[in-house]
């Protein structure tokens, strides 16, 4: 695209102008990403300073590869200086992080003068983002969550829950099953500490389910199906929007 204002260039030493033009296009091409980022993220809350790194960082990129250029030596001798740096900031969104990426190949191409490439490559990125956020796969409807209830030993509900779960969730894990109380009595104490009175305790079953719900709005019905159920003794619902860590 532009590589016929850059045939007189030199990439050990690029000229005023291919420097001019590479800044100017990875500064409007990090831009578009972010302005991508912007229209298909679902996030309320807008994190200002992660949108500026990723146009300042495609700046950084492609000049650092003007820097190294096609010399072997420029390039080991960077990658020694680059090593110093710690970075601690910790990406937990992968989406953010290929976002993150693209600006740096976009960068980078830049550096090189691959202009072509890097148009094609940061449009042909961006209309992927689009059509992913209106895709089935952007669907943030479900929710996910925990269960945890509170059943007599041999109450036999675990069908009865079991038929709740397939009506309300599109997808449920037994994570863990708990037996309280057995073989133990409840004891009451006077202000000395002396035993006054013991009761027997019920043998219960604890439950605990990973559900995911096939539609937000089913949380309450999902609630109060399961509080119909006779000899109930305990239900905990937890819910919120599931976090992905790499």
């Amino acid at each position: 695209m532009f590589e016929f204002l850059l045939t007189h260039n030199n990439t050990d030493n690029p000229t005023a102008l291919g420097i001019l033009i590479t800044v100017l296009c990875a500064f409007f091409l990090s831009s578009l990403i972010v302005l991508t980022y912007e229209l298909t993220t679902k996030a309320i809350h807008r994190p200002v300073h992660f949108l500026q790194a990723m146009v300042l960082i495609s700046i950084v990129a492609a000049t650092v590869m003007q820097a190294i250029g096609d010399s072997l030596a420029r390039g080991l001798g960077m990658m020694g200086a680059l090593a110093i740096i710690r970075f601690r900031t910790v990406l937990d969104n992968p989406r953010n992080m290929s976002f993150m990426f693209a600006a740096l190949a976009t960068g980078i191409a830049c550096g090189v003068f691959g202009f072509t490439i890097a148009f094609i490559g940061t449009i042909g990125f961006c209309v992927a983002a689009v059509l992913l956020r209106f895709s089935p796969l952007a669907n943030t409807d479900e929710l996910t969550g925990t269960l945890k209830i509170d059943i007599p030993i041999n109450s036999g509900l675990e069908d009865k829950i079991g038929n709740i779960l397939k009506v309300y969730c599109e997808k449920t894990v037994l994570q863990q099953i708990r037996f309280l109380n057995l073989r133990k009595t409840g004891k009451i104490k006077d202000v000395a500490g002396n035993v006054i009175e013991e009761t027997e305790l019920e043998n219960l079953k604890e439950l605990n389910y990973s559900v995911r719900l096939k539609k937000s709005s089913d949380m309450m019905n999902f609630a109060d199906d399961l509080e119909k159920l006779p000899d109930l003794r305990d239900l905990r619902l937890k819910f919120g929007k599931e976090s992905v860590k790499l």
